[in-house]
């Protein structure tokens, strides 16, 4: 349930719960107090009214009253007197108010005919009276307050004289007390009831949720939290379960680099140190004498001069993965004739294979102006390292490598192969990873940052091209990767 319903309905229950549970509670505390049997002493309920005076009412009827019941002391033969009683009516304040006069079981004398026949078979029996004058009856249904004085006439009959009032509908001062503490229970009831709603839908999540992102402050990235809750709480949780996925898979991916940069630096101080100590051992060598014949000296030169080479080759892969690893390379793109390119790369590797007894062979099956649009230094990049991973694992003593430019009909394949050892189909997939070596034994002859292939493969995307490994291990290795075709457009002819 959204907030904004859930507020809805809060506001909604604060109104009408209330008023309902109020109303209820009218009807069954009304019935047990106000519900009057005929003939229910009004003392005992203790009546109070709510549209009129009821103290006007009382006073009145108090009036004729005692003045009645001194009158049947002193002479209640005066009650036989008819003019008397016209004279009694005429004096009641309240038009309302009026007297009956009962002899035996028969209407003998009334001020209000009409009135009297409603009430007159419901009237008290003989001796019902209250001789102090306090009490009276209350009839509910007729809203009528009597008070009775009962005499004898002159003749011995048994006769009784009431002074009926009518009165709006009265509510027991009872009742209002009830009531008031009915409300102040209900309005508690209420506010318990939304409070333990508010806080088991709302307030309860939050502190779960509080709890939770006090996890994720502390490194703890394997606390979940799960609802079934819809609207703006299930989002909550939703948005915080993405969050904290995303921060695991960051801090993971975090580790993993920091792990990655360590055997990185691991792997680049074990290479760097084997080329530095054979400079070193050529160099004292040369200063001890060693190389005492040009023949000699020409040959430590020359190797001196391979392994600052193979230094620097590290450095320049280094230097290449850092660019990669924050997104800094620089491409500087051009219109590249397939044929051309490679062929003056093939010549260019051609000569260094040759010397280290690796026969190169290259065919290029594309048309002559193919283009294709790439930098052609990051493009060099590619193809000496795929070659110089192929020298490094050369392991056969004659070595082939087979060039190949392909035509894809709206792309170029190019397969670099080799007969070195090869790679097992366990580690193809994986052989482009950063750091991903299939030789662990890192020995000096086949040691490697591990970066190269992940260089390339990072190359040939930026280039909207990609690259996959085939072979066999103990055969050899095949590298492919596809370059779409530069295709000039054509003007709209009319």
């Amino acid at each position: 349930m959204k907030f904004k319903t859930r507020l809805q309905v809060t506001f909604l229950s604060i109104i009408l719960l209330p008023l309902i549970l109020t109303a209820i509670a009218f009807l069954v505390i009304g019935m047990l107090l106000t519900h009057v049997q005929q003939g229910t002493p009004l003392s005992s309920l203790d009546y109070a009214t709510m549209s009129e005076n009821v103290q006007a009412m009382l006073e009145d009827t108090d009036s004729a009253y005692f003045e009645l019941a001194e009158q049947a002391e002193k002479d209640p033969g005066v009650f036989e007197d008819k003019i008397y009683l016209d004279k009694i009516s005429s004096e009641m304040v309240r038009s309302s108010t009026y007297i009956i006069v009962r002899k035996g079981q028969d209407l003998y004398y009334t001020g209000n005919p009409t009135a009297a026949n409603r009430i007159f078979s419901k009237l008290p029996e003989y001796g019902r009276a209250d001789t102090t004058g306090e009490t009276g009856i209350y009839y509910d249904e007729l809203e009528k307050f009597v008070k009775q004085i009962d005499f004898e006439f002159r003749d011995g009959a048994l006769g009784s004289v009431f002074v009926v009032s009518k009165s709006n509908k009265l509510i027991s001062r009872t009742l209002l007390v009830d009531m008031f503490i009915a409300i102040v229970l209900i309005l508690v009831f209420t506010g318990v009831v939304l409070t333990q709603w508010l806080r088991k839908s709302m307030i309860s999540p939050i502190d779960q949720l509080n709890m939770a992102m006090k996890k994720i402050k502390e490194g703890n990235y394997d606390y979940t939290l799960q609802t079934d809750s819809k609207g703006e709480i299930g989002d909550l949780y939703q948005n915080y379960e993405d969050m904290r996925l995303r921060l695991k898979e960051s801090m993971m991916e975090k580790q993993q680099n920091e792990q990655q940069n360590k055997e990185l630096i691991s792997n680049i101080s074990h290479d760097l140190k084997t080329p530095i100590t054979a400079i070193k051992g050529y160099v004292e060598g040369i200063m001890d004498g060693v190389a005492d014949t040009p023949e000699k000296m020409d040959k430590y030169i020359k190797t001196i001069y391979n392994k600052a080479n193979d230094m620097d080759k590290l450095i320049n892969e280094l230097t290449t993965y850092s660019s990669i690893d924050n997104n800094r390379i620089a491409y500087n793109y051009h219109r590249i004739n397939v044929a051309d390119y490679f062929g003056d790369c093939v010549e260019e590797v051609g000569v260094e294979l040759e010397s280290k007894n690796i026969q190169l062979n290259y065919s290029n099956l594309v048309a002559a102006d193919t283009m294709v649009i790439a930098d052609p230094e990051q493009m060099k990049k590619v193809i000496n390292n795929i070659i110089s991973n192929s020298v490094k694992y050369m392991d056969k003593p004659r070595g082939v490598i087979d060039i190949r430019i392909l035509d894809d009909i709206d792309s170029i394949r190019v397969e670099i192969e080799d007969n070195g050892k090869g790679i097992a189909q366990k580690d193809l997939q994986r052989v482009f990873e950063r750091f991903y070596r299939t030789d662990t034994s890192r020995n000096s002859a086949q040691g490697g940052s591990g970066i190269g292939l992940s260089i390339v493969k990072k190359i040939i995307e930026d280039h909207g091209g990609y690259i996959w490994a085939t072979g066999k291990e103990g055969e050899g290795t095949c590298m492919h990767f596809v370059l779409r075709k530069y295709v000039e457009l054509q003007p709209d002819r009319e």
